[in-house]
């Protein structure tokens, strides 16, 4: 990780557990080159954790939002960090 890495932490809801979400998510972040994870919650909603450039990880973002996933997305609450963790690659948990 760099210095100027940020962490992006977003709460997907909609429907998008059962549909492949996790697993298109993990692939458009290993496109951009970033680090993190996605993974299930309890109450229906998914996690997206990524590490990486700004402008890198708003791109991911962005492609969350996009309409343009598996499922349906009905909002996305995203939250910005200069935290960052040490993460080896991007995981579907």
């Amino acid at each position: 990780m760099s210095e100027s890495d940020v962490r992006l932490t977003a709460l997907v809801r909609g429907r998008v557990q059962g549909v492949g979400f996790r697993w298109w998510t993990r692939s458009r972040a290993l496109e951009l080159g970033l680090t993190g994870y996605v993974a299930n919650r309890l109450d229906g909603r998914v996690l997206v954790v990524a590490q990486g450039p700004r402008d890198t990880c708003q791109r991911l973002l962005d492609l969350l939002q996009s309409g343009d996933t598996p499922g349906r997305v009905d909002a996305v609450d995203a939250e910005w960090s200069d935290d960052t963790e040490d993460i080896e690659g991007f995981s579907a948990r």
